[in-house]
């Protein structure tokens, strides 16, 4: 039996955590595990010291004003995992705050795993030396991330994709459109769960629905980001479903989806698409001058992976109306651009190869920790 210490700051690390738990639990019964993360991870079996609900945070301006906060989880974080003396701490993605955590935890002795890289391809490289000495083993999601690591002296493996794991087990409600009364060729619209990029991007959405009122228009919103959505009043081709996000895009003809996980996700559920951002002015000038534009020549993870322009970005100031909508109008009724982009998505697979992440993960950790018969 071993003891581990889980830390997710956000959303989809408390789903990749929930699945590792699980893993882990396959392999180590008896293991106690404690975390910092949410519901579906307490659902597999974690005590949950802090929620991920209290630790979202986004953009420069938001940590710039809740620093003293930030402050104050990084000493509650360092003392939990004093007092519970896990055999291993295990770090998932949030970079920001895991790498400070990871110093710390190496320096106690404990073995340090993380699981999903902070970006340094793109940007902030000073973090590759901080992996470096005090992470024990970097389990990377892309393809080209570990020979990116390996390079620099990191130890690393890859472990497949988790999404790949989401999409195997996903199976589409057949009455999904009929019992929503849903149009046949419908539009997604996938404007992101935080407040900050829900504020930037639905009114971009909004005049695309009212200067298009022929088409139809289905938002995927999370139950946790509905008071976000209900600020806005909405025009009558624009229909809201919350927490049925891969049945949403699953079902839909074309999609316009906020940069992040989603437009992968939507990549992998075979969905054309147009991509979106947008952020404040001095959050966007300030990521322009860090980011490593010799290597990132895309903001999307869909093209990031490709190597090149497999969907349209449309950023900041592009994400208006006529660009959206001339766009939009591309990928939902050209054959030829919709033909290219589901062919570009195959390919996309292929080289996300079928893995179980979670297994994998469970495995190695299990291997470095537990006693052998």
């Amino acid at each position: 039996m071993a003891k581990y210490f889980f830390i997710a700051g956000e959303v989809s690390g408390d789903l990749h955590g929930a699945k590792l738990i699980k893993a882990l639990r396959q392999k180590d019964r008896n293991a106690e595990i404690s975390a910092w993360g949410g519901d579906r991870m307490k659902e597999a079996g974690a005590k949950i010291e802090k929620h991920i609900s209290e630790l979202a945070i986004m953009g420069f301006g938001e940590v710039v004003a809740k620093l003293p906060e930030i402050l104050r989880n990084f000493s509650t974080c360092k003392q939990n995992i004093k007092d519970f003396n896990p055999d291993a701490v295990i770090l998932i993605d949030y970079a920001g705050f895991n790498l400070r955590i990871a110093k710390y935890a190496k320096k106690q002795g404990i073995k340090v795993f993380f699981y999903i890289a902070p970006k340094v391809w793109a940007w902030r490289k000073s973090r590759i030396r901080k992996l470096k000495a005090y992470v024990d083993k970097l389990f990377v999601i892309f393809p080209f991330e570990k020979d990116f690591f390996a390079a620099h002296g990191l130890k690393v493996e890859y472990v497949g994709n988790p999404l790949i794991e989401r999409m195997n087990e996903f199976r589409p409600d057949d009455t999904f459109m009929s019992k929503l009364r849903l149009p046949p060729k419908y539009i997604a619209l996938l404007p992101g769960s935080r407040k900050q990029e829900i504020d930037k991007i639905m009114p971009c959405l909004l005049a695309l629905a009212q200067n298009t009122p022929d088409e139809n228009f289905v938002i995927a919103g999370l139950e946790k980001a509905k008071p976000f959505l209900e600020h806005f009043s909405y025009p009558p081709n624009i229909k809201i479903i919350y927490d049925n996000t891969y049945n949403i895009i699953y079902h839909a003809h074309s999609a316009v989806v906020t940069s992040g996980t989603a437009t992968l996700e939507t990549a992998l559920l075979a969905c054309p698409q147009v991509v979106v951002y947008k952020t404040s002015k001095l959050t966007y000038r300030i990521a322009n001058m860090l980011v490593d534009k010799t290597y990132l020549k895309h903001i999307s993870l869909v093209n990031i992976i490709a190597g090149t322009e497999v969907v349209k970005e449309l950023i900041q100031e592009e994400c208006n109306t006529g660009n959206l909508s001339r766009e939009l109008q591309n990928i939902h009724y050209k054959e030829d651009i919709r033909e290219n982009i589901l062919k570009e998505y195959k390919l996309l697979r292929g080289k996300m190869g079928n893995n179980n992440t979670s297994g994998k993960i469970a495995s190695y950790i299990t291997e470095h920790l537990l006693p052998r018969d």
